[in-house]
């Protein structure tokens, strides 16, 4: 390998860097919505994997209701989580889409978690 290969490689792996970390810095714009028991329960989640909003039918807020209700919230917030999972690698790999090569068995998602 010759010095201007290795000069061509070093400014890719840092244009890469920088489009990764732009993309974790607007991470936060991303969001996913998980629903679970028919929509009764609906959890908003970013892409940093925060909770920004939750959505509960009134009619689940009864003492009676409280173990149903804790089991939609865990439902829907694992349904987000998946969601904006997809969400994400999508995403990512819109944004570095010929900066990146194509790597057979590589997961571009791994350098952002």
């Amino acid at each position: 390998m010759n010095m201007m290969d290795m000069f061509g490689m070093l400014g890719k792996a840092k244009e890469i860097q920088t489009k990764i970390q732009e993309f974790k810095d607007n991470a936060v714009k991303l969001t996913a919505l998980g629903e679970a028991g028919g929509g009764m329960v609906k959890v908003t989640m970013n892409g940093k994997k925060h909770l920004v909003k939750i959505d509960i039918e009134p009619s689940l807020l009864k003492p009676e209701e409280a173990t149903i209700l804790q089991d939609l919230i865990v439902a829907a917030t694992n349904k987000a989580a998946m969601e904006i999972d997809t969400i994400m690698k999508e995403e990512l790999k819109k944004q570095t889409e010929g900066v990146l090569p194509n790597i057979p068995g590589f997961d571009l998602a791994s350098l952002i978690s």
